[in-house]
């Protein structure tokens, strides 16, 4: 039996506190791109299925690395858990994750941003490596090939 129904999550100006980030996931331009595979504008239940699985992936990510149940990881955790997902990153880049997706400002991130984190990453490396063709971690594109690529995760 197959489902074709599409998922469209309301718009709320305000959801219930426990839900409001997956409303959030679902329209931001990133987590549209990321799992609206069919540019349908909505998820339907395979696609929800596949956000469901990144999200508990990634809630028990947060939650190895919230030692103190607050709720928030800093910087130091922040890597550690994206270490986990294979990523080498700088620890300048990490500074530059915090700023970005610390919308509190208290240098740490929430569990809503943490998943907006990941999100952008993965996008942003999926996009990469359509290009990094040797996998070396180096490519060579032209100024619209670089905004092509910038346009296809915003």
């Amino acid at each position: 039996m197959a489902y074709h129904t599409q998922y469209r999550p309301p718009h709320y100006n305000s959801a219930p506190p426990d839900q409001g980030f997956l409303w959030n996931i679902f329209q931001s331009a990133a987590g549209k791109a990321m799992f609206d595979r069919e540019n349908k504008g909505g998820v339907n239940f395979n696609e929800f299925a596949g956000v469901w699985k990144y999200i508990t992936d990634w809630q028990n990510i947060f939650r190895t690395y919230d030692r103190d149940n607050s709720g928030f990881i800093d910087k130091n955790e922040l890597r550690q858990a994206l270490t986990g997902f294979g990523y080498r990153l700088s620890d300048q880049f990490y500074n530059t994750l915090i700023e970005k997706f610390d919308r509190q400002k208290r240098s740490q991130v929430a569990f809503d941003d943490f998943i907006q984190c990941c999100i952008v990453l993965q996008r942003l490396t999926d996009v990469f490596r359509r290009y990094d063709t040797d996998q070396d971690g180096w490519i060579q594109v032209s100024y619209e090939q670089y905004l092509s690529m910038v346009f296809n995760v915003v």
